[in-house]
C-alpha cells in the first residue's frame, strides 16, 4: 500500500477501492503519527499540561481518522477478496510504527494477528503468509518488554497458531517448518523450544520426518539434560595432550566445561566460527573450558587440511551424518555447539564463538552465578 502510485487501475469495484484505500490509509497513518506526537507534547510538557481544549481537540481529531479508515473498510462488501486482503494488509504496514510511535496499541495490534485463521486459503494465496508471522512476532520482540515477558508472549501466540492448525496437517507443518526457522535464525531459542515440544507433543498431527527430526533435537537435547558420552573414534587431533593423557572418551576430559562443536570444511559458516574460537581457545582453557571439535568431513586429507592446525582436540570418524555421535546429539545442522559442564549436564547450545564468549566473561572470568540463564 505504501507504493500505490506504482499500481494502474483501469477497471474493477475491488481494484478501485484497493486503490482509493492504498492511497489514503498511509496518510491517516502519518498524520495519526503526528497527532500523537502532539499528544504526549501536551501530556507530559509542563509548558502545556495545562491546557485541555488543544488537548481534547487533538483527542477528538485522531478519533475521527480511526472512524474514518474503519468505516472504510467495514462498508466493503464481506464477499469480496478485498474485504479481507485490506485490513490484513493494514496490520501488517501498521507495526512498525504501532511499534515506534504508538506503543499503547501493541497489546491490541498482537491480540489481532492471534485471531487471524491461518488456515484460511487467502492467506496462503495472497503471499502474506510469511510476513504476517515475521511481523506478528517481530512486534512481540520489540514490544518493549522485558526479555521473560517477551518469551511469555511468544509462547501464547505460538498455542493461538498451532491450536488454529490442528484441523490442517499440510498447513501445520508448513507453518511450524517456517515459524521454526525464523525463531531460531533470531536467536530466540526458550521460543523455538517450546515450539518444539508442543509440536512433538502434538498426537493430532503427523509431522513431516526432516522437520520431527530437527524438533527432536530439543527435547532430546534441551538445557538441563545429560549429554551422551561417547568415544573419540576415527582420527583424533589433541594439541597439548601426550601419552596416556590422550583422551579416548568425553568422559576422558578433566575440565570443569566442554564445549562441543560439530561442523565441517564444507559447512559455509564453520570456519569462520572455528577460527574465532581457536583466536578465543587460550582464554577459555585458563578459564577451565575444554573444546572438542567434531568433523563431518568424509575425507581424511581434507578434514587433516581444515583441523590440523586448531589448538584443541578435533576428532572425525568420517561418516558424516551417519557418525554415532551425530545422532546421539541429535545434530541437523551445522555448526552446532553444546556447552556442558563435567557431569555432562547441558548447560547451553551456544549460537556463535562469540555467544560462547560472552557466557566465559560473563560466568567465569566476572564470576556471576553460573546457573541463571544467558
Amino acid at each position: 500500500m505504501a507504493l500505490s502510485e506504482t499500481v494502474k487501475i483501469t477497471s474493477g469495484k475491488q481494484n478501485h477501492q484497493f486503490e482509493k484505500y492504498a492511497s489514503e490509509h498511509p496518510l491517516r497513518e502519518q498524520t495519526l503519527s503526528a497527532w500523537d506526537y502532539l499528544d504526549r507534547i501536551y501530556e507530559k510538557d509542563s509548558l502545556f499540561r495545562m491546557h485541555d481544549v488543544p488537548k481534547q481537540a487533538i483527542a477528538k481529531e485522531k478519533q475521527r481518522i480511526k472512524k474514518e479508515d474503519s468505516t472504510f473498510l467495514a462498508n466493503l462488501d464481506p464477499e469480496t477478496y478485498v474485504s479481507w486482503f485490506l485490513p490484513v494488509r493494514k496490520l501488517m504496514s501498521s507495526v512498525s510504527t504501532i511499534a515506534q510511535y504508538r506503543t499503547v496499541e501493541i497489546p491490541a495490534t498482537i491480540n489481532a494477528f492471534r485471531q487471524l485463521d491461518y488456515t484460511d486459503e487467502h492467506l496462503y494465496k495472497s503471499g502474506l503468509l510469511k510476513e504476517t508471522i515475521e511481523n506478528h512476532f517481530w512486534l512481540i520482540e520489540n514490544s518493549g518488554r522485558p526479555l521473560d515477558s517477551v518469551y511469555a508472549e511468544m509462547k501464547i501466540s505460538i498455542d493461538y497458531m498451532i491450536d488454529d492448525l490442528l484441523i490442517d496437517e499440510k498447513k501445520f507443518n508448513e507453518i511450524t517448518d517456517y515459524l521454526f526457522k525464523l525463531l531460531e535464525q533470531r536467536s530466540l531459542f526458550q521460543a523455538s523450544e517450546y515450539l518444539a515440544l508442543k509440536v512433538l507433543n502434538e498426537v493430532s498431527c503427523t509431522i513431516d520426518n526432516d522437520l520431527a527430526a530437527q524438533l527432536e533435537s530439543y527435547r532430546a537435547m534441551k538445557k538441563g539434560n545429560s549429554a551422551p558420552d561417547f568415544e573419540f573414534n576415527g582420527d583424533v587431533f589433541a594439541p597439548g595432550f601426550q601419552g596416556d593423557n590422550i583422551p579416548e572418551k568425553l568422559t576422558d576430559l578433566k575440565s570443569d566445561y566442554n564445549v562441543l562443536i560439530f561442523g565441517a570444511s564444507w559447512c559455509p559458516a564453520c570456519p569462520e566460527e572455528l577460527s574465532k574460537i581457536a583466536v578465543l581457545y587460550e582464554g577459555w582453557k585458563k578459564q577451565g573450558v575444554e573444546v572438542v571439535f567434531i568433523s563431518l568431513d568424509e575425507d581424511k586429507q581434507i578434514f587433516k587440511n581444515f583441523a590440523g592446525n586448531f589448538p584443541f582436540i578435533s576428532i572425525c570418524d568420517y561418516q558424516k551424518w551417519e557418525s554415532p555421535v551425530v545422532k546421539d546429539y541429535h545434530v541437523f545442522a551445522t555448526p552446532t555447539m553444546y556447552l556442558l559442564d563435567n557431569k555432562r549436564k547441558i548447560l547451553l547450545k551456544p549460537n556463535s564463538a562469540n555467544h560462547m564468549d560472552s557466557w566465559v566473561d560473563w560466568y567465569l572470568v566476572q564470576g556471576n552465578y553460573a546457573g541463571a540463564d544467558f
